[in-house]
């Protein structure tokens, strides 16, 4: 063989190589996010879940309050239809998905606040336990938020890097939407007595 082929040759088989690493470094970016993603609906199915038991307990004390607790029911019922998975994860969809997660945050809030003219139930073991677990699940949510932030840049710079963008190009990689902070949030909340 002469010099040119085997230079010719080695360069290809170069190429190849980081061809077929910087492919795989995508994919398990990609792949990472799915992960994240897939914490993310894990966490607010698990409070979508606690909320019947929540209405459940609030009702045997705060019967009047019926029109709270529907329209918490049917929040939950219209924010556990919404399904985004993470292979078509769009900025339009995510939005969607947490619009609806923050008007059910919102009637939590709600019930949470009509509960404070219960003694009573204020006191119950078992609300407190719900309570408790919602509190903890309300911050699962914010952690996995982030960890699925983390892992959405991570895997946006991986693709819009040089030359791996070129690549990611190629075989129709594209950046992942992040979780945004809901509109409005930037004001501090007023406490009133």
């Amino acid at each position: 063989m002469t010099k040119n082929v085997i230079i010719s040759l080695s360069v290809v088989v170069v190429v190849v190589i980081w061809v077929v690493a910087a492919y795989n470094g995508i994919i398990s970016a990609e792949e990472k996010v799915s992960s994240r993603w897939g914490n993310v609906q894990n966490v607010y199915q698990r409070r979508a879940d606690l909320i019947p038991n929540l209405v459940a307990t609030v009702r045997g004390y705060a019967e009047h309050e019926r029109a709270t607790l529907e329209d918490l029911t049917n929040v939950r019922a219209r924010a556990t239809q919404i399904t985004v998975h993470a292979d078509n994860l769009t900025p339009e969809k995510l939005r969607e998905f947490q619009r609806t997660q923050g008007e059910l945050s919102a009637a939590l809030g709600r019930l949470i606040a009509i509960s404070e003219n219960y003694p009573d139930l204020k006191a119950s073991q078992n609300f407190l336990e719900l309570q408790a677990q919602l509190e903890g699940t309300e911050n699962r949510i914010n952690v996995e938020r982030r960890n699925f932030n983390e892992a959405a840049q991570k895997y946006n710079i991986k693709i819009r890097r040089f030359p791996t963008s070129v690549l990611a190009g190629l075989f129709g990689f594209d950046k992942k939407p992040y979780f945004e902070a809901e509109t409005g949030s930037e004001a501090a909340p007023q406490v009133q007595f």
